[in-house]
């Protein structure tokens, strides 16, 4: 291959690179909440996207600097869907990905390669400073899932809680 060409495809190559990277960093996520509403929601170890219809109870939750969320750990009933109304009170970004730990760790460990990423999944929140966000969560599986921030290293510094599922009551017979 001649070297003008190489470093023509080298150079293409890299930009394609840079402008997925760009486009992946700071798209807007209302773009992409409206296509991933278009598609049927995709059911979690932990519950599926929910409906504001379907909404039984806000929680708010506020996210602060010192690396806390307000409350930390959360009680609903299998098969409630639950507006997360979550108030940044600080100065730095926050968010909330819901989860099991394994999926909280794997996300975190993404999230120190690519420290940039924004979110668009229905399970995720970024929330800016002195705003609020929300996640519409409907909670059909009985168990104790995670939350926590994964920005910079406030998983770390423990800005997590827990969410405890209590199983439906069963049906008289």
């Amino acid at each position: 291959m001649n070297t003008r060409f190489s470093t023509l495809v080298a150079g293409l190559a890299l930009a394609a690179v840079a402008t997925f990277a760009t486009a992946h960093e700071n798209h807007a996520p209302e773009a992409g909440k409206a296509a991933a509403a278009s598609l049927a929601p995709e059911q979690k170890a932990w519950g599926i996207a929910g409906k504001a219809s379907a909404v039984k109870r806000t929680i708010d939750i506020a996210m602060a600097d010192d690396m806390t969320f307000t409350p930390s750990v959360l009680e609903v009933r299998e098969g409630d869907t639950i507006r997360l109304r979550l108030k940044n009170r600080g100065k730095d970004l926050h968010e909330l990905v819901l989860g099991t730990t394994a999926v909280i760790e794997d996300h975190a460990a993404m999230m120190k390669k690519h420290p940039g990423m924004e979110h668009d999944e229905p399970w995720m929140a970024h929330v800016q400073p002195g705003k609020t966000g929300e996640l519409i969560w409907t909670f059909n599986r009985a168990g104790d899932f995670d939350f926590a921030c994964l920005v910079k290293d406030h998983y770390e510094l423990g800005m997590a809680g827990r969410v405890r599922v209590r199983a439906a009551a069963a049906p008289a017979r």
